[in-house]
């Protein structure tokens, strides 16, 4: 047993479960011939997993099966001490899936895979491939529709669902993706599966998809600004999936304008165009004039950063023009933050990006603090940051480290990797300005705030 250490949560559970290692033995035993798989174990086997050994992979399935019905609750792998025996495919979840049921199959390992910490899911690449992939199937493919059953899941069920979903939301919006992620990802796993496992009827089906596929949105989100690429990118396909099994097509295409925004972020530029482009193409029609607007920010968000400018204008734009001839009463709830100030930060996002720091400043300016009660935190730092950099490229080094010291501020009560990362890039900025006289004031300052020393740990 050498280099093996002791299975506490395992042990734990075990005793909360009320077993000895015999009964323990005898449950896994009488489990594993209920699902038609027998194993041969004993208390020397659970004598072994205690000390550290781990179970095969079937076996650690059994084991959490059989205490989660002793325990009347969901444990995942990690909860006992497992997560080592997963080993969900390398490529779960990123394909775009053909029905209903493999959508809804693949959305429930992807969430156990990432609440048992599963290194394929939570430590991969980005496979820029699969965004086309996804896109180009959604263009092409009809609605993936499911058998309807007897009713047993209702409206309340899903109106619940709905309001905790969204309770989730808001702590995303205040505290960042970091702070509640993996309670949600729980959540969803016990939840939504057990809703996904119900009975409901033709009409209420739909309605049930769209709003797991709206919180699994909302899951991609949180592990993207989490700083967890790979998973994110996962669980936006799985996403994209399940809105259009519901017929959500204007879901589905605010799904691939969140993918956009991903990979602008992580330097998939050219992608990141294709993908907001495919969202505006597939809704030509019947998308709202907020969604389209947004849809031409993020297109422009990408060609900014390729340095395009007479393409970033023109997409900025059609923006304006869009956004112009909005109804907030006609918008789906989920787009309902992108209002005159978002659209301001966007504008100044793409100026500062190419080098426009005067127009920069003139459109994030009045979108900093803008008195909406720390709802969208989060919002606020990024434009407050993005006002920093537009005042570092004009020269106003001053001033621009006292707005930085500003977000700071704001950001407090943040966790969120993507905050980090705008830290990270604006004290990148800040080394031609070495000779200024108070940036030994700024650092010393700023080294008292959580996401400047997670922002340059990772320098």
């Amino acid at each position: 047993m050498t280099g093996q250490a002791p299975n506490d949560r395992l042990a734990r559970l075990i005793k909360e479960a009320g077993f000895s290692r015999k009964s323990f033995a005898r449950a896994v035993r009488d489990s594993s011939g209920s699902a038609g798989a027998p194993i041969n174990c004993d208390h020397t086997s659970v004598s072994r997993w205690l000390n550290g050994m781990q179970p095969r992979t079937d076996t650690a399935g059994l084991i959490i099966a059989m205490l989660s019905r002793t325990l009347g609750r969901t444990i995942a792998l990690s909860d006992a001490g497992l997560a080592s025996s997963a080993k969900p495919p390398v490529d779960l979840g990123l394909a775009y899936p053909e029905t209903l049921a493999e959508g809804v199959e693949t959305v429930m390992q992807l969430w156990q895979a990432d609440l048992d910490e599963a290194s394929v899911v939570l430590n991969g690449q980005i496979r820029a491939r699969a965004w086309s992939d996804a896109s180009l199937a959604w263009l092409l493919t009809m609605p993936l529709s499911a058998d309807e059953k007897e009713a047993r899941i209702g409206e309340a069920d899903i109106a619940r669902f709905r309001v905790t979903v969204d309770l989730f939301a808001q702590m995303d919006n205040r505290f960042g993706g970091e702070h509640a992620r993996r309670s949600f990802i729980h959540y969803l796993s016990t939840d939504a599966t057990r809703l996904l496992d119900g009975r409901t009827s033709g009409k209420t089906s739909p309605r049930l998809v769209s709003a797991v596929a709206e919180a699994t949105l909302l899951a991609a989100w949180m592990s993207y600004d989490s700083g967890l690429h790979a998973l994110a990118q996962r669980y936006f396909i799985q996403a994209l999936g399940l809105a259009q099994a519901a017929d959500d097509r204007l879901l589905a295409a605010g799904v691939l304008d969140a993918m956009s925004h991903q990979a602008t972020f992580v330097g998939r530029y050219r992608e990141a165009v294709n993908l907001a482009r495919a969202a505006r193409q597939g809704t030509a029609g019947v998308a709202t004039p907020t969604m389209t607007a947004h849809f031409h920010t993020m297109e422009a968000r990408a060609l900014a950063r390729l340095g395009d400018a007479p393409a970033c204008d023109r997409a900025l734009t059609q923006a304006t023009r869009e956004f112009e001839r909005r109804n907030p009463d006609d918008d789906p709830d989920w787009i309902g933050y992108f209002d005159e100030a978002e659209l301001a930060a966007e504008f100044g996002h793409c100026f500062r990006d190419l080098g426009r720091p005067a127009a920069a400043n003139q459109y994030v300016t009045p979108c900093v603090r803008t008195g909406r009660d720390g709802e969208y935190l989060r919002s606020d730092f990024f434009a407050t940051m993005v006002l920093a950099d537009a005042h570092l490229g004009a020269g106003e080094v001053e001033q621009a480290c006292l707005v930085a010291l500003d977000a700071l501020k704001v950001g407090e009560q943040l966790r969120s990797a993507r905050c980090a990362s705008y830290l990270r890039e604006f004290s990148v900025r800040l080394v031609p300005a070495v000779t200024f006289a108070h940036l030994g004031d700024f650092y010393e300052q700023a080294a008292d705030f959580s996401l400047w020393q997670q922002a340059t740990m990772a320098q």
